[in-house]
């Protein structure tokens, strides 16, 4: 009963009592048989209530947000339906998947009533019945998935559930706005071989990184070759860069074969034959004069 519903009872009954006791009794009588009237017939529903109201056993009508009055004896409010949105949670235990997998996979969807008269009227307990659905239609979802799909493409899961949960609870004036796959829990032994499996494929990744990484510093290897073939004054300054650069550490000691040494020496053998060779390809010849030939014919 309604709180504006048990107010006017309670002034009814307060009226009756009064005069009863005080004017007439036939007139308290009265005033307590519209007390129970007004408590049996007076009704009030919330904005997300719906009320189904059967009169002799036929349907009368659905009665939405506000106050309305049935007839008692006569009409009986078979269900009253919560339309706002409501959470169902379910799951799957020792379901096997495609590849014959066992797996434990825990779900939530997310529904609500469109249509309190089927939801009332087709079905006697939709909230068990949703529950039951939902779990059958998991259970064939992971028979027609393979493990790795059902790990990795978590939301074209919980879209095929969504339509496949909708079509089946659509006749009961039930929508589904989403289901959302929450966990998926694999056996110890399977999650050790993947997560082996997947640490060679990290390693197998970083071994060809790393061979990418060694055939692109070869190609620049072979260009700086190339460079210091053509200048060897180039190769003496690298080579006393890196010598340069490998005593800036204190304590350190290096050994340097004395071949080197004298190669980083200007005046090598070596460094004078090698610019001697690059500048010995260009020769001048002498010009013809003509008056100096002439005198030498002359003599």
């Amino acid at each position: 009963m309604n709180p504006l519903a048990s107010f006017l009872t309670f002034l009814c009954l307060l009226a009756a009592a009064a005069l009863g006791y005080f004017v007439n009794l036939y007139l308290g009588a009265l005033f307590l048989l519209a007390a129970v009237i007004v408590m049996l017939s007076l009704k009030m529903a919330n904005v997300w209530q719906k009320f189904v109201i059967l009169r002799l056993g036929k349907l009368q009508g659905v009665r939405g947000a506000g106050l309305f009055l049935i007839i008692p004896l006569l009409d009986n409010i078979v269900a009253v339906i919560d339309e706002r949105i409501q959470t169902t949670a379910f799951n799957a235990e020792q379901a096997l998947t495609k590849d014959t997998v066992p797996v434990n996979v825990d779900a939530i969807i997310f529904w609500h009533v469109h249509d309190a008269e089927k939801a009332a009227l087709a079905i006697t307990n939709y909230r068990e019945a949703i529950d039951r659905v939902a779990q059958t239609s998991l259970r064939e979802m992971i028979g027609s998935s393979m493990l790795a799909s059902l790990l990795s493409d978590r939301r074209e899961a919980d879209d095929h559930l969504k339509t496949e949960i909708g079509e089946k609870t659509a006749p009961w004036g039930i929508s589904v706005s989403s289901v959302e796959i929450r966990d998926v829990a694999i056996p110890v032994a399977l999650q050790d071989a993947m997560s082996r499996q997947a640490q060679a494929e990290r390693e197998k990744q970083a071994r060809v990184i790393l061979g990418s990484a060694e055939a692109a510093i070869a190609g620049k290897f072979v260009e700086a070759a190339a460079t210091y073939a053509g200048h060897p004054e180039a190769l003496q300054l690298r080579a006393m860069n890196i010598i340069y650069e490998t005593t800036k550490e204190r304590g350190a000691t290096i050994l340097i074969p004395t071949a080197m040494v004298d190669s980083m020496n200007p005046g090598s053998p070596t460094l004078a034959l090698a610019l001697a060779t690059q500048a010995m390809p260009i020769a001048i010849e002498p010009k013809h004069d003509p008056v100096t030939a002439a005198q030498q014919i002359a003599a």
